[in-house]
């Protein structure tokens, strides 16, 4: 079991500070980086996903993969963006997301709390509770000395708004 985890809270006022986040996120971004990303249905997940994507350099229309599950940009590094809220378990298991997990892109998990299980051991998780109209709490949850240390990092200089 990882035993190396670092938790961060950013306060978002809007989605300007939310994609202040998400371009401090996808700056770090290397190949192999997974993000589990979970919140209630409206939150912004989705939201978080189409910014982070446009700072990997992504300029395709970034939409919820709901029905497709898996799809995939070419950015500064490829972007697989997934969905897996409409699929079980043992459905997920059988789509090979290995593949993606350490593939030379970045993996973004929408409703990763469905597969706990096989997401790898070292990621980051992004929990958005939406605490008003505009305001969302995110919480980071650095799982593995590389994303840890993302955490300690955010939690000493915070994200440029």
């Amino acid at each position: 079991m990882n035993k190396t985890h670092e938790q961060w809270v950013f306060e978002s006022h809007g989605i300007a500070d939310t994609e202040a986040l998400a371009s401090a996120l996808a700056e770090q971004a290397i190949a192999g980086m997974v993000i589990a990303l979970d919140g209630d249905l409206g939150a912004g997940k989705t939201a978080f996903s189409q910014k982070f994507a446009w700072h990997l350099g992504i300029r395709e229309v970034v939409n919820s993969p709901t029905f497709t599950l898996i799809k995939e940009y070419e950015g500064r590094l490829s972007l697989y963006h997934m969905d897996v809220y409409r699929i079980s378990l043992e459905e997920a298991d059988e789509l090979g997301l290995d593949e993606y997990f350490y593939g030379a892109g970045v993996s973004l998990v929408e409703w990763s709390s469905i597969i706990p299980e096989l997401l790898p051991e070292d990621h980051l998780h992004v929990q958005i509770e939406t605490t008003g109209p505009e305001d969302r709490k995110i919480t980071l949850d650095g799982y593995g000395e590389t994303y840890a240390a993302m955490c300690r990092q955010f939690r000493q200089n915070g994200v440029n708004k």
